[in-house]
């Protein structure tokens, strides 16, 4: 299939022309239960009433101003986003690779202005994602993501997840910080341990290093929790943000305490885009809705029904699915047979996930997705099982 788009992706031979709550409609008009969420974006699924209002609406106001002026929706959402996290302040841009990067410069002006030019470097761990700038490669290290583009940026290591001691050991008069996701998604949905964090804290406290969460993934509700660092309660310094946050509409952030913050002085960074009114505004709708009372609750509730259905399949079929992952609507299964085949199969019986690490289909349908939509497409899951179980044979 030949297109004018550069063929950067493998894509799937499907085009779809709509989209309702948790479903899919392709052009020819099959409907398709939606568990990829745009890659946990869509948090409210497609076309939420609630947000198509909130965008029709501001989009007969103001579009773009630039950062030049004052922008009343992002003051607004910042202030919301202060109010319910760790963070004092924030700098919002378009994508959660952008948000890394200006973590990373964070921490960086951070240990510069504290007397301390020379730590520049980032401690990062085997199997992570932080995005596709180059930056963000080198901190997620993958070979084959990294080839072709010459030499990698300096200053990140790799180490184990959840091992305290190698983290430990990898502390020279040159590091600044730690970069870590609560729950790896295309590492294969594995979650660092709440004590793994707590020893991360109190590494960077005793060295004077800033800690730094990649929530890309796990922030707005998708662990059952408004972030994936409420489950361990140990707080960063400094997070990225993007995702979830506009619920489809692209818009990032990278948030911070005010002592982390110090350096980001006017002139340090900048966004033509970042945080303009029409993507503050929709955001500003999304958190409407995540923050009404017993939301997210409601999300986390749904997510431990979701857990224990896949639990029951990998029971029922050891010889397909191996182990379930995750929390909330944040999980995934780790498959016997190749991932791509099993992801392959459930399209062509009418669901959609996406691949991860270690052989791993995740599990992200939208925060909306009730009891109903949840065992439709484990019905599904168990379809694909029973297929490949009559492969096999």
């Amino acid at each position: 299939m030949i297109t004018a788009v550069m063929p950067t992706y493998g894509r799937k031979d499907v085009v779809f022309e709509r989209g309702e709550g948790n479903y899919l409609y392709a052009t020819d008009g099959r409907r398709y239960v939606d568990f990829t969420s745009g890659i946990a974006v869509n948090a409210l699924g497609h076309c939420h009433p609630y947000l198509v209002k909130a965008l029709t609406e501001q989009g007969q106001k103001l579009w773009h101003t630039s950062n030049l002026f004052r922008i009343g929706n992002g003051e607004k959402l910042a202030k919301r986003l202060v109010e319910n996290s760790f963070a004092d302040t924030m700098f919002f841009c378009n994508s959660g690779a952008e948000a890394i990067e200006g973590g990373i410069k964070l921490i960086r002006k951070y240990q510069f202005m504290n007397g301390q030019p020379k730590r520049y470097k980032i401690i990062c761990f085997q199997a992570a994602f932080h995005g596709r700038l180059l930056n963000a490669l080198a901190a997620t290290g993958n070979e084959k993501y990294l080839e072709g583009f010459g030499p990698p940026a300096a200053g990140y290591s790799h180490a184990p997840l959840n091992n305290t001691n190698v983290v430990r050991d990898m502390v020279d008069d040159e590091t600044a910080g730690i970069l870590v996701e609560p729950i790896q998604g295309e590492g294969g949905i594995r979650a660092t341990t709440t004590q793994f964090l707590k020893d991360l804290r109190a590494i960077c406290d005793e060295f004077g290093l800033l800690l730094f969460y990649d929530e890309i993934h796990t922030g707005f509700g998708r662990t059952g929790k408004m972030w994936g660092y409420d489950w361990s309660g140990v707080k960063p310094d400094v997070a990225a943000i993007a995702k979830g946050m506009g619920g489809g509409f692209p818009i990032g952030a990278f948030m911070a305490t005010e002592k982390a913050a110090v350096g980001m002085v006017p002139g340090t960074h900048g966004s033509t885009y970042g945080g303009n009114p029409l993507a503050t505004g929709v955001a500003n709708a999304v958190l409407d809705v995540l923050l009404a009372p017993g939301f997210i609750e409601g999300v986390r509730e749904r997510g431990e029904y979701l857990k224990g259905q896949l639990e029951g399949l990998c029971k029922k079929h050891p010889k397909v699915f191996v182990e379930q992952r995750g929390t909330g609507f944040l999980q995934g299964i780790r498959c016997v047979p190749p991932a791509g085949e099993m992801v392959d199969k459930l399209q062509s019986l009418g669901m959609l996930v996406p691949p991860a690490g270690e052989n791993v289909v995740r599990i992200f349908p939208a925060l909306i997705a009730d009891k109903a939509v949840l065992d439709e497409g484990v019905a599904i899951l168990e379809k694909a099982a029973v297929a490949f179980e009559a492969a096999a044979k």
